[in-house]
């Protein structure tokens, strides 16, 4: 009796590995699709990292020049 319940439960939990290691399957291949509709969203890259980032400090540099000027109460 005690061995039909052990063999029960080693089928069951074997049974749970399976199921288990599918569903890991499938989530990996869901990240991965996700990951790629993500690239292809994106649209082409614009330039370098460096230079985009000279880009924005060129503009942020402007925005205060031009704030630094209306505190000071010139027209621009």
């Amino acid at each position: 009796m005690a061995y039909d319940y052990l063999l029960i439960a080693a089928a069951s939990l074997v049974g749970l590995v399976v199921i288990a290691a599918t569903a890991l399957k499938g989530w990996q291949g869901w990240l991965e699709l996700k990951t790629r509709e993500l690239e292809q969203a994106r649209g082409p890259d614009l330039g370098s990292a460096p230079g985009m980032a000279r880009i924005e400090i060129a503009d942020l540099k402007e925005r205060i020049r031009k704030l630094e000027a209306i505190a000071a109460g010139v027209d621009l």
